[in-house]
């Protein structure tokens, strides 16, 4: 038995909308992506067709519109990235959401985000339905909550799906924080009897798969990635909701972006996290315990991205996905997917974060390894005590067992000592 876990990062629309999309994980090139599209369009296909999953990272070919548009006639193409940072359009899609004459058709950061936005064409009760399924497979992994940091304002989404299967905390985004902050929403505030009020979360670089990570040295042909919120933005925007009672998550993946956030932490003087930290520079490794700021990683983004980041940050992978280093310095760790990045599945993230290895691949960067005990803490919330809620997981193997962790056997998990899953 183990504390009911959590994933501490999930866009849980989007992940239950996965299901209903064209897998381009298996895509090595623009070319490959473009004839998976082409073998699975059908007559009366709903509208846009849409692919999730893509990584052109070290694709030999650069998404472009020929591939795309003979590849799909006349209905509108929107293939989103594995990491949603970016966004690959046919012509008939950039006319229909206003990019007419993109020279690539790929879009990245917050042109990409609006376009994901715009193409969920599922009315609120076919998603829920999915959103119901996900929540069940969720639990059958002896997941009992979940931090939902979709980019959409989910107050009353989460009250109309009323799922009794999951605890979570929602976040809000830059746009939705004023109206936030006039309704009185405090972090940690009790909404439902399974619903929190979450973090204000800020997007201030790219990713490393779209090279719009913020580094402080350059990528390969050029560029320092991306800088979305700039400092003069960002301590203000944090300060605004630090003082209305709500907690800043702020998303930095290269290291300069790290190092900015961490600033503005350090200039409001107030507590938060920071979502995913993937690159940090050994300056900075001891500034989260110091300044009380937790950090948001998801270990999986590591087996995904290691051939990626040994390209783009060559030289540089030591200081990637520093688990061992964080905590060793006092940093308090919280784990997760970033679902549908990653599977919602702690027990393939506390796989990833103990063995740094997977498909039979040698362990990368083993120093950065972190204990099975350390990565359950830091995907839990409680514990077996007298007192405690009765969150929990009844496992089928040794939690202590790193070659047992991805395929975690699940009896039955708990919610308040209520059954959500069982195989007893």
């Amino acid at each position: 038995m183990t504390p009911g876990l959590w994933d501490n990062h999930v866009h849980f629309s989007q992940w239950s909308l996965v299901s209903q999309r064209l897998d381009l994980s298996v895509a090595t090139s623009a070319k490959h992506a473009a004839r998976l599209v082409r073998d699975t369009l059908a007559p009366g296909h709903p509208v846009p067709f849409v692919g999730y999953g893509f990584r052109d990272g070290l694709w030999p070919d650069a998404p472009n519109l020929a591939d795309l548009d003979a590849a799909s006639g006349d209905v509108p193409i929107v293939l989103v990235s594995a990491d949603v940072h970016s966004v690959w359009l046919n012509s008939r899609a950039l006319e229909a959401y206003g990019h007419s004459g993109h020279p690539t058709g790929l879009l990245q950061e917050d042109a990409a985000f609006e376009i994901e936005r715009r193409i969920e064409t599922l009315s609120d009760a076919e998603i829920d339905v999915l959103a119901a399924r996900a929540a069940r497979a969720a639990a059958a992994r002896g997941v009992v909550g979940i931090v939902d940091l979709e980019m959409a304002w989910n107050l009353e989404v989460w009250q109309r799906r009323a799922l009794d299967t999951l605890r979570v905390e929602f976040g809000v985004y830059r746009e939705h924080l004023d109206r936030a902050i006039g309704l009185g929403l405090r972090t940690g505030q009790r909404i439902g009897e399974l619903l929190t009020m979450g973090r204000f979360k800020i997007l201030t670089d790219g990713s490393l798969n779209t090279r719009t990570a913020y580094c402080y040295d350059e990528y390969p042909g050029g560029g320092h990635g991306m800088l979305t919120v700039a400092p003069e933005e960002l301590k203000p925007l944090m300060a605004k909701s630090w003082k209305a009672g709500i907690e800043p998550t702020v998303h930095a993946i290269g290291d300069h972006a790290t190092t900015l956030a961490l600033d503005a932490f350090e200039a409001v003087g107030c507590r938060g996290r920071i979502e995913h930290a993937q690159l940090v520079s050994k300056a900075d490794l001891p500034r989260f315990a110091a300044l009380g700021v937790t950090a948001s990683v998801q270990p999986e983004h590591a087996m995904d991205d290691r051939d990626v980041a040994d390209h783009f940050w060559a030289g540089r992978t030591d200081r990637s996905f520093v688990l061992r280093s964080l905590l060793e310095t006092g940093a308090e760790l919280a784990l997760g997917s970033d679902a549908p990045v990653a599977p919602l599945d702690p027990w393939v993230t506390a796989a990833a974060a103990v063995t740094r290895r997977r498909d039979g691949r040698e362990p990368w960067h083993p120093e950065q390894s972190i204990t099975p005990a350390q990565a359950l803490a830091a995907s839990t919330r409680t514990t077996l005590a007298v007192g405690q809620p009765a969150d929990l997981a009844i496992v089928e193997a040794d939690p202590a067992d790193p070659d047992a962790l991805r395929t975690m056997p699940v009896a039955a998990t708990l919610l308040g000592g209520r059954f959500t899953f069982t195989r007893l």
